[in-house]
């Protein structure tokens, strides 16, 4: 079975969010299945300066204003293949993949990603002049979104696969534009890429995809809703009606071991946690913060609207009150962060933020703290609430998307219902009780230590989707394996894996 894979960043080399980290992981579990994976990915600078060697293997057409360009082939250090596509003009430039050093939209985003996704298409056509050729193309959020458009408009006669990883980035874009990204007239309607009189690359994807899904079993129930759907919930709950939307849930890359993460000051386990200890009291003098007996509050995020840092805000003055102490680290908008300042600034002693993302700090303060805040209003599946179980901090969460199916409330963490302070604030009361008690918090901390979020379960129930949209045997027996290979009975992730459509 063969899979290109589409990504608009890759963890290896160009990390944005959380994308990344699903493009590098769930590949590599697919390979271990016995599938044939390859990864294509824009040619960013970051991408050529971490790859060795890149070898020619094709030139890829023009399609109305999306120019040609060159396709490459290079291996990852352990053997995962990747196409990488050339084009100067359009990916090596200075800052992220999506957004300009002034943090602002690259203009020509709708150029950028259009290339990507017609590329993909004519992999799938086999017009790209390889000698290898996929059987489904998967593709990820709205830089992929017009993939299964162009393998639609281009012929290519092998199914598509659409996975939302967040419905509120859409790529939406001028309808004006449509000439240039080679949009047939006829399908800038309802019933294609038209979204309120401009161009949905997301919409694209979710209307022309053979399937879709989203990274959680309850965001893909979820995103059926008005309040959730974001406009789109129409589209999805028809599909949903169909059985062609489904949710399977995230897993958690490789090298999230505390008792041998090279970045902890000592290493720890469930059953020789002083690692702990140590932890938090780096973290303490690295961020200032006073000596304290009280329990350590952590919040690993990007610092924006949705992930509920005014909620921080507004009940950390509480927090501090009671006794702890909040460490947090994380990049976001301006608003968020200077709100986040001015609570930080009165309580000097006892709250401290980091503002960037440096993946050693964050492991430390995953590992010192005893809770993890995340009252996200959404979180389609998240992946700060599996790092902090697995490094013993118990997550505190708004019960929402991911959240849900990966937090066992009163066992692993705390949820609470309703995007309120006051809700919130109970999840807190119980956390400090928890904390007040060494057994209840050793035992809680034990099961959530001992979760099991590796890839294994879900990339055999993505093998298994394959197969039911390509017929190709193999990986039905794949997937008839995922059971024995799967988190055990026990486990919420099991229950959600045998709810699916």
């Amino acid at each position: 079975m063969k899979i290109l894979f589409v990504a608009s960043e890759f963890s290896d080399f160009a990390k944005a969010g959380g994308l990344a980290d699903v493009s590098a992981t769930l590949p590599r579990a697919l390979r271990k299945l016995g599938l044939d994976v390859r990864v294509l990915l824009p040619g960013y600078q970051k991408v050529l300066d971490h790859l060795d060697t890149l070898g020619l293997v094709g030139t890829l057409p023009h399609r109305a204003g999306v120019g040609p360009c060159l396709l490459a082939e290079a291996r990852t250090r352990d053997g995962l293949s990747l196409y990488v596509l050339l084009d100067p003009s359009l990916y090596q430039r200075e800052g992220n993949a999506y957004l300009a050093p002034s943090g602002q939209d690259w203009p020509d985003n709708d150029l950028r990603f259009a290339r990507l996704a017609l590329a993909a298409a004519q992999i799938a056509k086999g017009s790209a002049g390889l000698s290898w050729r996929p059987d489904l193309v998967h593709v990820n959020d709205w830089p992929g979104g017009l993939a299964p458009a162009y393998m639609r408009w281009e012929k290519a006669e092998i199914p598509s696969l659409m996975t939302v990883h967040n419905l509120a980035y859409q790529g939406v874009f001028e309808a004006g534009r449509r000439e240039t990204l080679g949009i047939p007239e006829e399908d800038f309607s309802i019933d294609g890429v038209e979204f309120y009189d401009k161009i949905s690359f997301l919409k694209a994807g979710l209307f022309y995809a053979d399937a879709v899904t989203t990274v959680s079993p309850t965001y893909a129930r979820e995103i059926t809703t008005p309040q959730q759907g974001a406009g789109l919930h129409g589209l999805l709950a028809g599909r949903a009606a169909q059985g062609t939307l489904r949710g399977i849930l995230n897993g958690l890359g490789e090298g999230w071991e505390p008792n041998e993460d090279p970045c902890l000051p000592k290493p720890f386990s469930i059953d020789e946690p002083a690692g702990k200890v140590a932890a938090k009291d780096l973290i303490r003098m690295a961020l200032c913060l006073a000596p304290s007996e009280g329990p350590l509050f952590g919040i690993v995020s990007r610092l924006v609207h949705q992930k509920g840092m005014d909620l921080v805000a507004e009940i950390a003055p509480e927090i501090v009150e009671r006794g702890g102490q909040i460490a947090i680290l994380g990049v976001g908008d301006p608003e968020t962060e200077e709100n986040l300042r001015g609570v930080m600034r009165r309580h000097r002693d006892n709250m401290a933020m980091l503002n960037g993302f440096n993946e050693p700090m964050a492991r430390r303060i995953m590992a010192a703290s005893d809770f993890h805040l995340m009252p996200s209003r959404f979180e389609p599946c998240g992946l700060s609430q599996l790092h902090a179980q697995r490094y013993g901090a118990l997550p505190l969460a708004h019960a929402t998307g991911g959240l849900i199916d990966t937090i066992e409330d009163g066992e692993t963490g705390f949820l609470f219902e309703g995007f309120r302070a006051d809700s919130f604030l109970g999840a807190v009361a119980r956390a400090f009780d928890a904390f007040a008690d060494p057994v209840t918090l050793a035992r809680m901390r034990r099961a959530a230590m001992s979760r099991n979020f590796d890839w294994t379960t879900s990339a055999a129930e993505y093998a298994k989707l394959y197969a039911s949209l390509t017929g190709k045997p193999f990986l039905r027996l794949a997937a008839e394996t995922a059971p024995r290979l799967g988190t055990g009975p026990g486990e919420l992730r099991t229950a959600s894996f045998r709810e699916m459509p």
